[in-house]
């Protein structure tokens, strides 16, 4: 196991991402993370580590800079802006293509809350290189048209007691035109902190990545 604080340009700005790559990797995840998260986040590293024991490279990369993490803290003004977080998401699959060690593996996206809505669109943007999308408890809702353009498999997974979420993950499914699926947990809520919720979160996530990508 390889692991690495990288950068990756994006625009104008330099954005900051943990890399862990294992040996024979058969794939690469990115995630994209909620509002108000970062790379940091407990329930992506707690998946990304049992993603990278199936076999898949990861990286959770900070969509937005230390200043515009500052700024979004107190006007919010970044965290729902979905075609500036898929924007940087697509650049990081065009530097995961530049990189020898990540080149030739196929891409997977691994979104969490508004995540989810911006690795739909960065989808869309880059249909030769993502290969399969994973939404954790995600507002898909929020990719707007680019949902009937979506070409790879989608996976939403939504706690069962989150009920407004997995509303708006139902109606998006609707939208969606390729193979997808909306697999409920019982009795979770959104941040799915029941026992074994999350563990069950990343064994989906990594069955339909070994499955798509």
């Amino acid at each position: 196991m390889v692991t690495s604080t990288v950068t990756v340009p994006s625009g104008g700005a330099a954005l900051t991402g943990d890399l862990g790559l294992p040996a024979g990797a058969r794939g690469v995840v990115l995630f994209a993370h909620g509002s108000g998260s970062s790379r940091f986040s407990p329930r992506n590293r707690a998946v990304a580590t049992a993603l990278r024991e199936a076999g898949f490279a990861t990286l959770l990369l900070d969509l937005l800079t230390e200043d515009e993490d500052r700024e979004d803290e107190a006007t919010g003004r970044h965290r729902f802006d979905i075609g500036l977080l898929a924007g940087r998401l697509a650049h990081t699959v065009d530097w995961l293509e530049r990189r020898p060690q990540t080149a030739d593996l196929p891409v997977g996206l691994f979104g969490a809350s508004t995540g989810a809505a911006a690795a739909l669109v960065a989808a869309t943007a880059r249909p030769r290189r993502v290969s399969a999308v994973v939404s954790r408890g995600g507002r898909p809702d929020l990719a707007g048209d680019a949902l009937g353009l979506v070409a790879c498999p989608v996976l939403l997974v939504v706690g069962g007691d989150d009920e407004t979420v997995l509303d708006l993950n139902r109606r998006a499914a609707g939208r969606l035109s390729a193979a997808h699926r909306v697999h409920v947990v019982p009795g979770a809520t959104h941040l799915f902190p029941e026992p074994g919720a999350l563990e069950e979160v990343a064994a989906l996530a990594a069955g339909w990545f070994r499955e798509h990508l």
